[in-house]
């Protein structure tokens, strides 16, 4: 199958389309089980992997993660020039939103270099052992966030992992170019 053109796709994002949900869910609101976002995640992961394969499945994660790390900064977080408070509000909208508690180990801004950590994550805490780090979708969905707050193109990767047998995901962020 072609890959779609810019006139003929169906699916372009939009922070639209996630909906009026006060609307279109009074009774239910916006919160669900955690176990019905893995749900969808995995089954994703498990029909990708079975038709393109496992780097390119990682791959698409990691660009649907950077997609949606930009359109949040862009949708959710309120413009500051100042990294300090960068941090705090996404520290703050990612607890709110019950995505993951953000803490920063290390910020060089001066070489573009980070570690951050996310403990509860959306992604993974809680899941079994795998021997390998999961949260591919949070290294684009991390990438998304810093391009979009300094500009700077950004390589992102998860280093420690729940289902590597670490209790919080932790991840280098390095500028590239």
């Amino acid at each position: 199958m072609p890959p779609s053109t810019d006139e003929n796709r169906k699916y372009r994002f939009s922070w639209d389309l996630l909906g009026n949900i006060s609307v279109g869910r009074p009774n239910l609101g916006a919160q669900t089980r955690l176990e019905v976002y893995r749900l969808m995640q995995f089954a994703f992961r498990d029909v990708m992997e079975q038709k393109l394969g496992t780097e390119q499945t990682d791959q698409l994660f990691y660009e649907a993660g950077y997609l949606a790390g930009a359109e949040f900064f862009k949708n959710v977080l309120p413009p500051t020039d100042d990294f300090s408070q960068f941090v705090a509000n996404l520290q703050a909208a990612l607890k709110d939103m019950g995505i993951g508690i953000l803490r920063v180990e290390k910020a060089d801004l001066e070489t573009g270099s980070l570690v951050v950590t996310v403990s509860e994550d959306l992604d993974c805490s809680g899941l079994p052992e795998l021997d390998f780090e999961i949260c591919i979708y949070d290294e684009g969905f991390i990438a998304g966030l810093l391009e979009s707050y300094t500009e700077a193109r950004f390589k992102v990767k998860e280093v420690d992992c729940w289902c590597t047998g670490d209790r919080t995901c932790r991840f280098t962020a390095e500028v590239i170019d």
